[in-house]
């Protein structure tokens, strides 16, 4: 139960992030539905090709298909003065979908029987690969190359979930939220990775 749910709350998420994006490049309405499918199942393509899944796996899921689809479609019909707030709350479906689709890539590893290290690089990909592909495709800097904390709450996640400290729904959840959680604090506050800068002398 908790994958389809943690499924169908990423796409939405991303697919709606996507969309806000492209608008915010003026791309038009296939660019807006390019680019939202492109950030929903971007991450999960990724994480098939790495793990040896075949990517045609993707097409399976129509369900998922059909909820990205609506969510652009609902987003493109907004109001303008409703999408002129998204540098307010945007951040926040972009970290409910990293921790939705964090949580889904460690479960499917873990259903492949894969070590743990493959389930945090799952995570990772499934949970940032998708808005790695859609800045890089609106020509922005991933938020993931960045010092601000984002892809290591995917990464503990993942690992929480291979090392089987999280074994219930309930706990799934609780998991998916905290992560989102640390996601918002860490945007807020500002949280940062160390950085070395290396200088070039003239």
């Amino acid at each position: 139960m908790a994958w389809e749910v943690l499924s169908a709350i990423g796409t939405i998420a991303f697919a709606v992030s996507g969309a806000i994006i492209a608008m915010e490049e003026e791309y038009d309405i296939f660019g807006v539905y390019l680019l939202g499918v492109v950030t929903a199942f971007g991450g999960g393509a990724i994480r098939n090709l790495l793990i040896g899944v075949p990517v045609s796996a993707l097409w399976e899921q129509e369900f998922m298909f059909q909820l990205a689809l609506i969510s652009i479609t609902i987003v493109f019909l907004f109001p303008h003065k409703t999408l002129g707030h998204w540098n307010r709350w945007g951040h926040f479906f972009d970290a409910i979908g990293l921790s939705a689709f964090a949580v889904q890539g460690a479960l499917f590893a873990v259903e492949l029987g894969l070590p743990f290290y493959a389930a945090v690089v799952a995570a990772v990909l499934t949970g940032s690969g998708g808005g790695m592909v859609r800045d890089l495709l609106a020509g922005r800097k991933p938020l993931v190359l960045k010092a601000e904390i984002y892809a290591v709450w995917a990464a503990i996640a993942g690992l929480l979930i291979s090392i089987d400290v999280i074994r219930t729904d309930f706990m799934l959840y609780a998991l998916f939220l905290a992560i989102t959680l640390l996601r918002i604090l860490s945007y807020t506050y500002k949280w940062k990775l160390p950085t070395r800068k290396i200088l070039t002398t003239s």
